[in-house]
């Protein structure tokens, strides 16, 4: 019988053998995904879109099918397109790797590798072509002058690129460029999930869509009836805790595929679970242990977003202390708003810092984070001085916010909400607090969010299990 060769054998089967090289299965959803590509390329379609949820090994496939178009067409030239330079390496590295072990790439291993590497190699091929077989480049990088005939863009939209109207406008501009590259009757495909509402991937049909006149495949976690694209992986259960963990706005992009609004997000104060009782602190054989609501609380540390205005008038100045348990619950035990008196003799700063050393006493945290960007530059010094007055053992980091305060708010809040995970002592509904969390829009201009910025401040921070005390002020160590 003859020896079956790659130019006969379909992008399926081409997946299956190397499955099966690696004693791997090939799920359902992979095979759905491998019959769209390979139907697309018989059909002759060259503006492509793949949406699959975030795990499902896109990336992967995307990264055999490449390696298939080499085997059939040695003198194909790819080149992969992504957000970061790094992350098209890794997508060109995986196929060198696969060419290399691949039973039915053997033709593809140069004799004499002049360019091997892994962010760019060149197959054996006829002829002597000036671009490497496949290229790896950021959006941000320079290409004029190259020329391929496929163009992979995978996951080109992340949150970094996508936030502002500004950064979505670059972004296209630089994708643009990608129509020059291509040679005459070239593809490309588009690989990732929307992470905005304007999102690169909205559907082609949409009027406006960036992709207008693509074919598009979506695939997302969960089907319209509640089947799991890949129940062998993603159990419901798995899903239904996925869904927690990240929050439903991401959960709808990320997994469902749909570019949802973040104005859509509404943080509901009822989806806090209430409590009033206090920590208990004890000693037992030399060693501390925290409680709370019966649970041993593991880490937990505080967040200073601060204002110097006059009470009542401008920003507040926000403390936010929270507790953790060792199974992802968070306590918001304390949200004090500072305040000063205009009149004392101390001024304002040296006021609010001998108040927050005074709640850190109490709650016995390990750590406080003061937000320096702008006026807070020179706070922590001061409050350091202020604890070591006070005899309080706390450390004190600075901290400089680079994310937009929108996004901190919803990366924080959402998910904790969604899990019923964030429990909040009663004295903090006495405050502004759920005020705040009902009126707040992630579009709003001029709401008040300085609580919901303290706070989100003190759940995205790492917890803080150890604590380096002076000699002369040493806390309790209650921390596992």
């Amino acid at each position: 019988m003859a020896r079956r060769s790659s130019a006969d054998a379909g992008f399926l089967e081409f997946v299956w053998v190397w499955n099966r090289r690696l004693h791997n299965d090939t799920p359902s959803v992979h095979r759905r995904i491998a019959r769209w590509l390979e139907g697309r390329e018989t059909a002759g379609e060259r503006r492509l879109l793949l949406m699959a949820f975030r795990g499902c090994g896109k990336s992967t496939l995307i990264g055999l099918w490449c390696a298939w178009q080499l085997a059939r067409r040695p003198q194909t030239r790819i080149l992969v397109l992504a957000a970061d330079a790094s992350l098209a390496v890794k997508m060109v590295a995986s196929v060198r790797r696969i060419i290399e072990r691949h039973p039915l790439c053997r033709h593809l291993v140069p004799a004499a590798a002049e360019a091997w590497a892994s962010d760019r190699f060149t197959v054996a091929r006829d002829g002597a072509l000036r671009d490497p077989s496949m290229m790896a480049q950021g959006i941000g990088g320079n290409v004029t002058g190259s020329r391929a005939e496929i163009i992979i863009c995978d996951d080109v939209e992340v949150a970094g690129n996508c936030d502002t109207p500004g950064k979505r406008a670059e972004l296209r501009e630089r994708l643009a460029e990608a129509e020059f590259i291509l040679v005459p009757d070239g593809t490309i495909l588009f690989v990732g999930t929307p992470h905005c509402e304007d999102s690169l991937y909205r559907h082609p049909k949409e009027e406006g869509a960036f992709l207008r006149g693509y074919r598009r495949l979506a695939v997302p976690v969960m089907s319209a009836v509640g089947a799991s694209a890949w129940p062998e992986r993603f159990s419901r259960e798995a899903v239904a805790a996925l869904r927690d963990r990240v929050g439903p706005l991401q959960f709808q992009r990320q997994m469902m595929l749909q570019p949802v609004a973040s104005s859509a997000v509404r943080l509901d104060p009822a989806a806090i679970v209430r409590y009033g009782e206090d920590p208990d602190y004890r000693e037992a054989q030399g060693r501390g242990v925290l409680t709370l609501l019966g649970r041993r609380m593991v880490s937990g540390g505080a967040f200073w977003d601060p204002a110097y205005g006059r009470p009542g008038a401008g920003d507040a100045s926000v403390l936010a202390c929270t507790y953790a348990d060792g199974e992802g619950h968070h306590f918001l035990h304390r949200l004090t708003y500072l305040t000063h008196d205009p009149d004392a003799a101390d001024d304002p700063a040296t006021q609010q810092c001998r108040a927050v050393a005074a709640v850190l006493r109490e709650t016995l945290l390990p750590v406080v984070r003061v937000e320096t960007n702008g006026l807070g530059r020179f706070l922590p010094a001061l409050l350091r001085r202020e604890l070591a007055r006070a005899g309080v053992a706390c450390r004190v980091v600075e901290h400089a916010s680079t994310r937009a305060k929108a996004d901190r708010i919803l990366a924080a809040l959402e998910p904790s909400l969604a899990a019923r995970r964030l429990h909040a002592h009663e004295s903090v509904f006495r405050t502004s607090f759920p005020g705040e969390m009902s009126e707040w829009r992630p579009d709003a201009v001029g709401a008040r969010d300085d609580a919901l910025d303290a706070v989100a401040g003190c759940l995205l921070a790492e917890p803080v299990r150890l604590v380096r005390a002076s000699a002369a002020a040493r806390a309790p160590d209650w921390r596992a």
